[in-house]
C-alpha cells in the first residue's frame, strides 16, 4: 500500500510536468495544425535559461530568499524562452505555413537539432546540477516499511499546475484572444476576413506555449536538480503522447494525459522492470488511439467541404 500511494504521488509530480508541455503541443497544433517538434527542446533550453538565472540571482545578486528567487527564476525563465520561441515562429515556420504540409514538420525537426546542438556547444555536454531549492516534505502515511511523504517541490508542482490550467482555459474560453484562436483554428482564412489578425494570433499562440515550456523547465529543475542538453527529447515525446492521449487540441486532455503517462510510468517502474515503462506508455496511448482515434477528450475531426 506504502508503494502504491508514494508512486501516486510521484506519478502525479512527473505528470504535471508532462502536461504543461503538453498544452504547448496541443494549442499549437490546435491552431495551424502543426506538430511543433522543437517544443521539447524549447522546454530544455528554458530549464538551462531557469539555471543560468538561478546562478545569476544567487551568486552575483546575493539573493537568499527561495520564495524570491523562485518567483524570479520563472519570471526570467517565462520572458527568455518566450522570445526565442517568438523568433522560432518567425523565421522557421511562418514562411513555411503555405507550402506542402510536410515543410513546417521538417523544419520543426532541423529546429530541434538546432537548439540542441546549441546547448551541447554552449553549455557544455555534461549535466548542469543545482543544490535542493526545496527542502522538507509532509508524512502523510507512516507505513509499516516506509512513511509516505508529499515533499514541497511537490505541492508546488501541483499547485502551478492547477493554477495555469484553470488560467488558460479561461484565457481560451473567455477572452478574445481564445476567440480569435478558435476563429483561426476553424479557417483562418474567414477568421482573417472577419477582422482577426491571423499572423498575430499565431505568434501569441507560440509565445504562450513557450511560457508553459518554461514553467514545465523550471518545474523541472525544482524536481529533479539536474538538466542537460538531451533533455528535451524524452520529455517532449512524452509530453506530445500526452497530447493525443488526452486528445490533441484539448487543454484539459493534455493536463489529463501528461497525468496518465506519468502514473503509468511511475507504477509500473515499481511493479515491474523499470526498463520497459516507455513501452508501458505507449503501450496505453497505442490500446486508447484503438477505440478512441480522437483521444480521451478530443472532437472527432469534421472535413471541410
Amino acid at each position: 500500500m506504502e508503494v502504491f500511494l508514494q508512486q501516486l504521488i510521484n506519478g502525479i509530480t512527473v505528470g504535471s510536468i508532462y502536461g504543461l508541455i503538453a498544452i504547448g503541443y496541443t494549442m499549437v497544433f490546435g491552431i495551424i495544425g502543426m506538430v511543433n517538434f522543437a517544443h521539447g527542446d524549447v522546454f530544455m533550453v528554458s530549464a538551462f535559461i531557469a539555471v543560468v538565472a538561478f546562478l545569476f540571482l544567487t551568486a552575483w545578486l546575493g539573493i537568499g530568499s527561495i520564495a524570491v528567487i523562485l518567483f524570479l527564476v520563472l519570471l526570467i525563465a517565462m520572458v527568455f524562452t518566450s522570445v526565442v520561441n517568438w523568433v522560432i515562429e518567425r523565421l522557421a515556420y511562418r514562411p513555411l505555413r503555405g507550402s506542402f504540409r510536410l515543410a513546417p514538420l521538417i523544419s520543426a525537426i532541423g529546429m530541434s537539432i538546432f537548439l540542441s546542438n546549441f546547448v551541447q556547444v554552449t553549455q557544455g555536454p555534461r549535466n548542469k546540477s543545482l543544490p535542493p531549492l526545496v527542502r522538507g516534505d509532509f508524512v502523510l502515511l507512516h507505513g509499516d516499511t516506509f512513511p509516505v511523504t508529499l515533499s514541497y517541490k511537490q505541492i508546488i508542482i501541483w499547485g502551478v499546475t492547477a493554477v495555469l490550467l484553470m488560467a488558460f482555459w479561461y484565457l481560451v474560453a473567455r477572452t478574445s484572444l481564445g476567440r480569435a484562436q478558435r476563429a483561426c483554428e476553424q479557417d483562418q482564412k474567414m477568421a482573417a476576413l472577419v477582422g482577426v489578425n491571423v499572423d498575430r494570433t499565431i505568434s501569441i499562440t507560440f509565445v504562450i506555449a513557450a511560457a508553459l515550456a518554461a514553467v514545465a523547465g523550471t518545474m523541472y529543475m525544482v524536481q529533479y536538480g539536474v538538466v542537460n542538453f538531451a533533455d528535451g527529447f524524452t520529455p517532449g515525446v512524452k509530453a506530445f503522447t500526452a497530447a493525443v492521449l488526452g486528445g490533441i487540441g484539448s487543454l484539459p486532455g493534455a493536463v489529463v494525459g501528461g497525468l496518465l503517462i506519468g502514473i503509468i510510468e511511475t507504477m509500473w517502474s515499481a511493479y515491474f522492470s523499470i526498463d520497459y515503462k516507455d513501452v508501458a506508455s505507449f503501450s496505453v496511448l497505442a490500446i486508447v488511439l484503438i477505440f478512441l482515434p480522437q483521444g480521451l477528450f478530443g472532437r472527432p475531426d469534421v472535413e471541410k467541404v
